[in-house]
């Protein structure tokens, strides 16, 4: 049998906003939600049967347009990387399938981190600007997507305790006390052979009485990617609440654990596709990196922060930036798929124009200077660039 267009509904456990569980962590295509519906009610429900059926017949959906943008730019997405990493069974069956080996639990919001890129409904301390905004969601700034991890625990544990890679993003899983009791779940039983894989952002090896180090310890293969998306000042002022200095401190931590690999993993946006170039020398000759580990997580939304947004003159700049980078990438050595992945943010970026959102990202970039009290400067550090937004 050919394989589907995407494998998915065939391995995969995404659990998201209120319990939902949806394909993936990008495409709006929900099969049920884990508070009010069993696992087999989902994974043999009418929902991801008919997804199923439509991917063994080699058609995706028209809500997986965030990987068909990125594959249409020449990138690689989600669904090609699965296709990479998880290796099953030409047999894709479209009932009673194994149970998924692969998990990317969101337990809540709760963030200690109230990044520009992102919103209340994935960080808690987003809530009291969403709130100015009128864009906040709901009336708590704390939002539960699974209601009682018992009950999870009770439905989803006959897969977790044979799982391959389980995905921790937020919220932010490192100041999440569920994300503790599931690690010692998994250690109480015998699954430390999973492959823990995080996205987070860095700030917090401890938090109340968990340190994260201590669990980590005892799993074979952990993987960080450090959502970071510039160094110093201006990564201070897109992910606002990050200290730099401690992000430096908790990479001292880990640098004696073999088993923990660190990556930096940016959020490419408008933000900082002047400054990518910089965070990636500043990991690779500090050593806070080898050269492979820079893992670009291309930002389809907010529309007003793609970088299909700016408008011609910023990007024709931004061209210009990267051909400068380029030399030093040749006289370096740096791998071809580092090189593929700069490449690809150009890509990405001619790949359609949408300047139409130009305004509302200087509209919003203003309300949240006023808010914040800061003032973004998006082209610090390149040459010949605007120095002010106004400029742009």
């Amino acid at each position: 049998m050919d394989a589907p267009a995407c494998q998915m509904p065939w391995i995969h456990l995404h659990v998201s906003n209120e319990g939902y569980v949806k394909a993936c962590c990008v495409a709006n295509i929900s099969f049920g939600n884990i508070n009010d519906n069993t696992l087999d009610d989902i994974w043999n429900g009418d929902n991801i049967k008919k997804i199923r059926r439509q991917f063994l017949k080699g058609e995706l959906d028209k809500r997986c347009a965030v990987c068909l943008s990125v594959e249409a730019s020449g990138g690689k997405s989600i669904r090609q990387e699965t296709f990479e990493k998880f290796k099953i069974s030409d047999n894709y069956e479209i009932n009673n399938t194994a149970l998924p080996i692969y998990y990317d639990i969101r337990f809540s919001n709760v963030c200690n981190f109230k990044c520009r890129t992102c919103w209340h409904g994935a960080s808690s301390k987003w809530f009291s600007d969403a709130k100015i905004l009128g864009n906040e969601r709901g009336e708590k700034a704390i939002i539960k997507n699974i209601r009682d991890l018992e009950d999870f625990l009770t439905k989803v544990g006959p897969g977790l305790k044979q799982a391959e890679e389980i995905y921790f993003a937020g919220g932010e899983p490192l100041v999440t006390e569920e994300h503790y009791l599931l690690l010692q779940w998994l250690i109480d039983n015998g699954n430390t052979k999973v492959r823990l894989r995080y996205n987070s952002n860095f700030s917090k090896l401890q938090f109340k009485q968990y340190h994260v180090l201590r669990f980590w310890q005892k799993f074979q293969n952990v993987e960080v990617m450090a959502s970071i998306d510039a160094i110093g000042e201006h990564g201070e002022l897109i992910r606002k609440e990050m200290i730099w200095e401690e992000i430096l401190a908790n990479h001292f931590s880990i640098k004696n654990l073999p088993h923990v690999k660190f990556k930096i993993s940016p959020t490419v946006s408008v933000l900082n596709i002047f400054h990518l170039t910089e965070l990636y020398k500043y990991g690779v000759e500090n050593k806070l990196i080898q050269p492979m580990d820079f893992y670009f997580n291309m930002l389809e939304r907010p529309y007003h922060y793609n970088l299909k947004a700016m408008p011609e003159n910023l990007k024709s700049k931004a061209r210009a930036h990267y051909k400068v980078f380029e030399n030093w990438m040749d006289q370096n050595d740096i791998p071809v798929e580092i090189v593929k992945g700069f490449r690809d943010c150009i890509s990405f970026m001619d790949a359609e124009d949408k300047s139409n959102y130009w305004e509302k990202f200087k509209q919003e970039t203003k309300l949240l200077d006023e808010i914040r009290g800061e003032t973004l400067n998006l082209m610090v550090g390149a040459q010949n660039l605007p120095k002010k937004l106004e400029d742009s």
